[in-house]
């Protein structure tokens, strides 16, 4: 390392102001801290002084997802084996979903850093690194058999026009692996919702075994088929069909206590979040005006992308709530929302991405009117102090 860091140090005065290549000051930044620590530091002033940074962050949540990662690596491989009736070890099923989910993180790393990089060279600023950790949830929850070309054109809309134009990093108003998934599933709804989308090789006509449909468990609720749900336990653990990183719970609580732990996520919107599914299911079972309300509330926070929406995608620092009383809010109403998307309208099975997107809308609304309420509380306790103090 001390020879590539001497190796950098020599080449850097080309791309300061006034070297040959000083137009590409960003893009050499950029590719310096990634492989380094930046080396500025602040000697006075009032300045927060912290060990934590951007690139630190985006670190840790790449950490936490790839308990997930990998595990829909092992998955991938494991339904494809079984919808063609074929034994395979786990060395086998891992790599062969390895080699198909490699091309899906390419993509969407070369397409969405590409045009963050030619925005930085627009504007003139520093690259940022906060598609690090969106350039990984992309791939993950997109169906594994997705055209490449139709992955590249989400992720550009994605980072263009739910990122970029809002001024990049740290001012989007939406999630941005979520735009992307939002874009897909509107534009083009069958690789979104058929059944064939999430095993690898159905959607080209491979033979498969009889009785393998490759239907995620929300896909046979939306067709009136709870009696063919898998076990709450092969649920939970995540051999099942679906996006990659999302049938698993079991990988998606790693990623969880890792996040709580170094405090990057919030444990009160993922607290408030489960609370607001749970509420929201309780009072369908209660209903039980179909069968589709009858299914355990229980069973809603392993199916699908709840768990993966509410560890990594409702506890996004810049999307979420920011205030303390209103991750509470705004976790709640992820929560409820959900459940309630999925059950009153099949056509939109996985509500957890729709609420969501929702409520990053809604955030700083929640914050101004939860801000709003501290401020009349301190002017009404000041208002009787100083009548206290008169008397």
């Amino acid at each position: 390392m001390k020879f590539l860091r001497e190796k950098i140090d020599k080449i850097k005065p080309h791309f300061t102001e006034g070297g040959r290549f000083s137009k590409l000051r960003s893009v050499f930044e950029g590719f310096e801290t990634f492989l380094f620590v930046p080396d500025t530091v602040t000697f006075r002033g009032a300045h927060i002084r912290d060990s934590i940074d951007l690139k630190r962050t985006m670190t840790v949540v790449l950490v936490a997802l790839m308990p997930a990662l990998l595990f829909g690596m092992w998955n991938t491989g494991y339904q494809h084996f079984r919808s063609v009736g074929v034994e395979a070890g786990f060395l086998q099923m891992f790599l062969f979903g390895l080699v198909k989910l490699l091309p899906l993180i390419i993509v969407t790393y070369v397409t969405g850093l590409g045009i963050e990089f030619i925005a930085a060279q627009i504007r003139g600023h520093e690259i940022n690194e906060g598609f690090l950790v969106s350039g990984m949830l992309i791939p993950l929850i997109v169906p594994i058999d997705i055209p490449l070309w139709m992955l590249a054109l989400a992720t550009a809309f994605a980072v263009i026009l739910g990122k970029e134009v809002f001024g990049g990093t740290g001012m989007n108003v939406l999630n941005p692996a979520l735009t992307a998934r939002a874009f897909l599933f509107f534009s083009y709804p069958g690789w979104m919702s058929g059944d064939k989308v999430w095993i690898e090789g159905l959607t080209q006509g491979k033979n498969v075994v009889d009785g393998f449909s490759g239907a995620t468990p929300l896909g046979l609720l939306a067709q009136n088929q709870g009696d063919l749900l898998p076990s709450f336990r092969d649920m939970f653990i995540g051999t099942i069909p679906g996006s990659v990183g999302e049938t698993s719970t079991l990988a998606i609580l790693i990623g969880a206590f890792i996040l709580i732990v170094t405090g990057i996520g919030s444990w009160k919107i993922m607290l408030s979040t489960l609370g607001g599914a749970v509420f929201m299911g309780l009072i369908f079972n209660a209903i039980g005006a179909n069968p589709y309300m009858e299914v355990p509330f229980y069973y809603h926070l392993v199916m699908g992308g709840f768990a993966f929406g509410l560890v990594f995608m409702a506890t996004d620092p810049v999307t979420a709530s920011q205030t303390e009383t209103g991750k509470w809010i705004y976790g709640f109403m992820i929560g409820l929302l959900s459940i309630l998307i999925r059950v009153v309208n099949p056509a939109y099975p996985e509500g957890v991405m729709l609420a969501i997107l929702l409520m990053n809308v809604f955030a700083p609304l929640i914050d101004y009117y939860v801000v709003q309420a501290n401020i009349k509380r301190r002017l009404k306790r000041a208002a009787v102090a100083l009548n206290t103090n008169v008397r």
